[in-house]
């Protein structure tokens, strides 16, 4: 069996003996008692805990304090085609439900239909987290913008213990998103539900001189920041790859946003952990936990996957959401690939920095 070590080749060094620029003692780091010190004196009802108690406390990471989430709504947000066609295995929902069981996932988070026509199956194996709006990517020309596709109450009818939405934060229609999935966290946390937000960057300005800050520390940190201040529970997001998009942003000569010098000096660096820092600081100093997503798959999905959660993992976030890595391959790998995510975060020899 391959180890992480060998995975990360020679970049294990960097990655695995770095020190962070911010201490890890200003985090709220994951471990078995992560609800008990983060969340019992929050507002979130018995129910909230419990159903964030049954999603930290699943599958192979269950009760370490980290999470492994299998998310399958590409089908919506990218086509089914575009999606499943490397394996056709997955237009079947039941087969979705089945790869997260098999990888010992805590949560299978995914669309209404595919829940809708297997939840008496699965609902009770392994927690649900029902995506409540989608970008629906069929509209000519494409149309970037995250609709409601159901209701808080449905998802509660399919036995979800959470709710997931989608907010693309700086698009021209980011404030009715955020008001839209405001309210439908706050009356899923009535109901009991938790809340898990994918706190995505849309919009051509944050492309500046040929550079994407698309996935920039500072950026998504302020996004992670507000997802944080709807009240999402866990945030999900694109590890950070570079830094500086509010100070690129104010260089082409108009004034964007506020930033301070220090957020680059004295609370990051370049190095990817510092990055990722940053990220975990904006979700209230850890309390929400920070998910970072496992992007597309490639050439090289293994050894990315796990530098990913070693990264997230050493900068003080609680796991990975990893799809479209695991699904797009026979399902005998796919449970690999999240076996091999997961033996980082219960490798008690990788640290935090």
């Amino acid at each position: 069996m391959t180890t992480t070590t060998e995975y990360l080749g020679s970049n294990a060094e960097n990655l695995l003996s770095y020190k962070a620029k911010v201490s890890s003692d200003l985090l709220h780091l994951p471990g078995s008692d992560f609800i008990d010190r983060t969340w019992k004196n929050s507002d979130r009802n018995p129910q909230v805990l419990r159903n964030l108690a049954s999603i930290y406390n699943h599958g192979r990471l269950g009760g370490s304090g980290y999470l492994s989430i299998l998310p399958v709504d590409q089908g919506i947000e990218h086509s089914a085609g575009a999606s499943f066609t490397p394996n056709p295995l997955y237009f079947d929902p039941s087969n979705i439900c089945e790869l997260a069981v098999e990888g010992g996932c805590n949560a299978v988070a995914s669309t209404f239909g595919v829940f809708g026509t297997v939840a008496r199956t699965y609902a009770h194996k392994i927690p649900f987290i029902v995506k409540i709006n989608h970008n629906e990517l069929i509209t000519s020309p494409n149309n970037f913008d995250q609709i409601m596709f159901g209701t808080v109450e449905e998802a509660w009818n399919l036995g979800a213990a959470a709710v997931g939405a989608t907010i693309y934060y700086g698009s021209e229609e980011s404030g009715r998103q955020i008001q839209e999935v405001a309210h439908a966290f706050s009356l899923a946390h009535e109901l009991g539900m938790a809340t898990v937000l994918w706190c995505y960057l849309r919009n051509s300005d944050f492309k500046v001189d040929g550079t994407d800050y698309h996935a920039s520390a500072d950026l998504t940190g302020q996004a992670n920041h507000l997802g944080v201040t709807i009240e999402a529970d866990i945030i999900k997001q694109k590890q950070a790859t570079n830094n500086g998009g509010y100070v690129a942003m104010n260089e082409v000569g108009t004034s964007y946003g506020k930033f301070h010098k220090g957020m680059y000096d004295n609370l990051c660096t370049d190095h990817p952990i510092d990055l990722c820092r940053y990220q975990v600081l904006n979700c209230y100093s850890g309390r929400c936990g920070l998910i970072n997503s496992g992007g597309a798959s490639g050439d090289d999905d293994f050894a990315q996957a796990v530098e990913t959660a070693v990264i997230n993992k050493r900068a003080g976030g609680c796991g990975l959401i990893s799809g479209r890595k695991s699904f797009q391959r026979p399902m005998k790998d796919g449970v690999q690939l999240l076996g091999a995510i997961q033996d980082v975060f219960l490798d008690d020899s990788i640290t935090i920095a």
